[in-house]
């Protein structure tokens, strides 16, 4: 019999050790970067994260004695399986001791709770979904992780698999420098497209920052529609999200590309918040608004979150020029470097553009799946 027991998150003190159990699993590890337990608890809160309008999620713990030694989370998301015409469910939150036991039982009981449910397929992870922290790290551990994206122990990929798990689809990171990024093919590439496809770029208007992250969502839900496992976004998921994001987004880096004076695509990048959250060890709201201020100098890394244009605009090499001008103001900025991710590993044209910009994918992310 098991010494493992896996029991559901029901209170806040065991909703505390969930979320602070990441904290013994890193305590020695010189990458990780220490989220806000605030964003934490508003991730798992049902009844403030708008995400949970449409999903369902259990939260596990699996303990020995009185120690917490793993977590993980079962959770189905009805909008994509509407959208995408599946019947699975996902798993995300996923921390664990390097014990093969351990994650057997939190698999098992995970499962359990979605098949009780009639999903027939689990994948993940996804903390809670496509559009926050996705994938599990399988190469570039010894790297820190920028800003929103996640990253995990070097043994996960291994116990996952054990547990019966196999590869769905791998997600790409690609690093960009300034020092290479600008070549004689790209200027030409450049100049072509912006010759044929006539397109304009502005930067976002932040006195008209509603009206902007009506046209932004829209854009976003029409963009990424044909994406694999990609969800449109409910108007309070993007509302929320844009919310958080205003007190940090650089304008020029929010760069609306438009034909005629209609938007036609966007790409959003974000300072990598991480370089200067990383001294935030306890995860603390005022000592990380602290490093936030102290150490913002420091950051010198963009990552590009969201590039892309409306289907009609696919083929037109629109994705690489909103790379360059990305690129442009990142350096105008003062950025030396770029993280463009995640990429899908068959997303023809995202690859071909950040190859045209010399990055080198340098992370690899896996979604792994198994049928229940």
């Amino acid at each position: 019999m098991s010494s493992i027991s896996i029991q559901p998150v029901c209170t806040k003190k065991e909703r505390e050790e969930f979320i602070r159990f990441a904290w013994k699993i890193y305590e020695r590890n010189e990458f990780w970067v220490p989220p806000l337990l605030m964003d934490r608890r508003k991730l798992m809160d049902k009844d403030k994260n708008p995400f949970y309008k449409h999903a369902e999620a259990e939260f596990f713990i699996a303990r020995r004695n009185d120690e917490v030694v793993g977590r993980i989370a079962a959770i189905i998301n009805h909008n994509h399986n509407k959208e995408h015409n599946e019947n699975i469910g996902f798993f995300g939150f996923f921390e664990s001791f390097n014990e093969q036991e351990v994650v057997d039982e939190l698999v098992k009981r995970a499962k359990s709770w979605l098949k009780e449910r009639g999903v027939t397929a689990v994948r993940g992870p996804a903390s809670p979904s496509v559009n926050d922290e996705y994938g599990l790290l399988i190469d570039g551990f010894m790297l820190p992780p920028v800003v929103l994206m996640p990253y995990n122990p070097e043994y996960y990929p291994q116990l996952l698999e054990s547990a019966g798990f196999k590869k769905s689809k791998d997600l790409y990171a690609y690093l960009l420098s300034q020092k290479t990024v600008y070549t004689e093919k790209l200027e030409r590439v450049n100049n072509l497209v912006l010759q044929k496809v006539g397109m304009t770029f502005r930067s976002i208007n932040m006195k008209e920052f509603e009206n902007e992250v009506r046209k932004l969502k829209t854009l976003y839900n029409k963009a990424w529609q044909y994406n694999w496992g990609a969800v449109p976004m409910t108007d309070e998921e993007f509302d929320a999200l844009a919310k958080d994001l205003k007190p940090v987004i650089e304008p020029e880096l929010v760069i609306i590309a438009e034909y005629k004076g209609e938007p036609i695509g966007f790409a959003l990048s974000l300072p990598d918040l991480n370089t200067p959250l990383k001294k935030n060890k306890r995860g603390y709201l005022l000592p990380g608004l602290y490093c936030l201020f102290r150490y913002k100098k420091l950051i010198n890394t963009v990552r590009i979150i969201v590039l892309g244009v409306v289907p009609e605009y696919l083929k037109t090499g629109a994705a690489a020029v909103l790379f360059y001008e990305t690129a442009k103001r990142a350096k105008n900025l003062g950025y030396d470097y770029g993280e463009a991710s995640w990429v899908l590993e068959d997303n023809v044209m995202m690859n071909r553009a950040a190859e045209l910009m010399n990055a080198r994918c340098y992370k690899t992310y896996r979604i792994y799946e198994q049928q229940l």
